[in-house]
């Protein structure tokens, strides 16, 4: 009797474990996240991790995050794997368990989870089938429902593949969404990997056997999580923001002179310290939306917001899109801080490790081309902020001088564009504020004091 009450012991306690084992699903990592993807997982399956430990990194529109566990546990299943995209926040991306559970359930478990998904989406062509049984719904469907989704998820959301398989096409940067697995079931293997061509090459292996006159003229590329929400927040700005624009010329002869000096001091400390344009016109940003702060102002709705503190956007260039991180409270840094912190941004956000506190909640935006000889241009207002500055190239004009010998002079010239939304702000506000940016930039010297 009392070994079996040991062995009925060790079930209870057993199945106390595998109950246990729970879902684990898609964070939102920002306010605006609908969904995202899986760059890599840090923890494989098996594997315990700690309070604090990076468990994967996901891919948001705009960076790269780590994710960090926020208990002890043990990483049981994974349902979606290292490049899955467009996963829904809230869809269960694995399994999780407490150390020393029973984990033998976790495959079970994650192929239930994974099922519920693709269930949900498939809810609108099915009720013709589900029609004639709506009292048998709960009992019956469960046996049915699972064979099928056994069949349907290496083709739907789970993708199966080997360990060997996972870890060749994260280092190729392949996305196994794209590979049509040869083993059992569907399941991924090493070979298929290999033999993995991207749309590209396979194209051009194609074409190499047809006719010259059929070769394909163009490349398509996918579209980026990163891209679609750029498009869409671009779209949506445009068609809904009554944009027009102001331009104004700049002498910036006294900003050059002054940036030479600097340079030469600071380089004397630290050679890879040294200020930009960009650097003056952020602080001269800031400096004239404290004398003009109507500028500095989101349209809410019901309410103008207008801010106190002069939190810059500065665009940046990345691979996958641009992305606008944010110098806080610009105003009160000096150039050499806005310098390290525009710098800093830059390097995090072409890397894609941006947090989102960095680009989220800026008031006014700068977006600077001149660095490519762009000479003028015309920006999109970033949403829900009322301005942005386009910045062009600084270049040598010819312009009057009367108390010249020859009647005229060569400046150092740079020309920027005020795009505004008229709802917030009038042509005369956007006149004043241009004025008092210029004012700033061809007497440096007065953000100084």
């Amino acid at each position: 009797m009392a070994s079996v009450a040991r062995i009925f012991a060790r079930r209870l306690h057993a199945s106390a474990r595998r109950n246990a084992l729970s879902q684990f699903n898609m964070p939102a990592m920002s306010p605006t996240m609908s969904e995202g993807g899986i760059a890599s997982w840090k923890k494989k399956e098996g594997e315990t991790f700690s309070a604090g430990d990076v468990l994967l990194e996901i891919e948001t529109d705009k960076a790269t995050i780590d994710v960090e566990a926020q208990d002890d546990g043990i990483m049981a299943k994974i349902i979606a794997p290292d490049g899955a995209k467009n996963i829904k926040v809230g869809s269960p991306i694995a399994i999780v368990g407490e150390e020393g559970d029973d984990i033998s359930g976790a495959a079970e478990m994650a192929s239930k989870a994974s099922a519920e998904g693709p269930k949900e989406t498939a809810k609108e062509p099915e009720p013709p089938k589900s029609e004639p049984e709506p009292s048998k719904v709960t009992p019956p469907p469960p046996p049915a429902e699972s064979k099928s989704s056994k069949r349907e998820i290496p083709a739907g959301d789970r993708i199966f593949a080997s360990p060997i398989a996972k870890k060749i096409a994260l280092e190729r940067g392949i996305p196994l969404s794209k590979i049509k697995g040869s083993g059992p079931e569907g399941r991924i293997i090493r070979e298929d990997v290999e033999k993995y061509k991207p749309a590209a090459e396979a194209a051009t292996s194609t074409a190499s056997q047809l006719p010259a006159a059929q070769l394909p003229d163009y490349v398509d590329t996918p579209i980026s999580n990163m891209r679609q929400t750029i498009a869409s927040r671009l779209t949506q700005s445009k068609n809904e923001r009554p944009h027009y624009y102001v331009t104004v010329d700049v002498n910036m002869d006294k900003v050059l002179k002054l940036r030479e000096v600097f340079n030469k001091t600071l380089t004397e400390k630290d050679k890879s310290a040294k200020l930009s344009v960009n650097d003056f016109i952020v602080k001269a940003v800031a400096c004239a939306l404290s004398d003009v702060p109507e500028a500095n102002s989101a349209w809410l709705g019901e309410v103008i917001r207008t801010y106190k503190k002069a939190d810059i956007s500065v665009a940046v260039s990345t691979p996958t899109g641009l992305i606008t991180p944010i110098v806080k409270d610009a105003g009160s840094k000096g150039l050499a801080t806005i310098s390290a912190e525009t710098k800093a941004l830059a390097k995090k956000a072409r890397d894609g490790k941006l947090a989102p506190s960095e680009y989220q909640g800026g008031t006014f935006t700068i977006s600077n081309m001149g660095m490519y000889g762009v000479s003028h241009f015309t920006a999109i207002i970033n949403h829900p902020q009322s301005c942005i500055l386009a910045v062009g190239s600084t270049e040598p004009k010819f312009v009057p001088a009367p108390g010249e010998e020859r009647g005229f002079k060569v400046v150092q010239n740079m020309q920027v564009t005020l795009s505004s939304d008229h709802r917030i702000v009038d042509g005369a506000i956007a006149a004043r504020w241009l004025s008092a940016f210029r004012g700033y930039l061809e007497n440096p010297l007065t953000f100084m004091l």
